[in-house]
């Protein structure tokens, strides 16, 4: 199996950038568009009957954003 940066090898994220694969801070950068776009969609009302469970879905995505942004040393946004 080919290094990744999931288990902690770095060759594999400067192999995905030169591939022209999104890096980790693009990846990063996405969830928090998707984070944004979702908590948008809650707020105006979209899908009344899964407001609780998406409400909770978009705070676990907040705190998953936190962690990896702590873990990778940079600002929080």
């Amino acid at each position: 199996m080919a290094p990744s940066s999931v288990n902690g090898e770095n060759g594999a994220a400067a192999a995905a950038t030169a591939q022209g694969e999104p890096s980790t801070a693009e990846l990063l950068e996405q969830l928090r568009r998707d984070r944004l776009w979702l908590l948008q969609q809650i707020d105006g009302g979209r899908w009344p009957e899964l407001r609780l469970d998406l409400a909770a879905l978009e705070r676990e995505l907040g705190q998953l954003l936190e962690q990896a942004q702590e873990r990778l040393g940079g600002p929080q946004a």
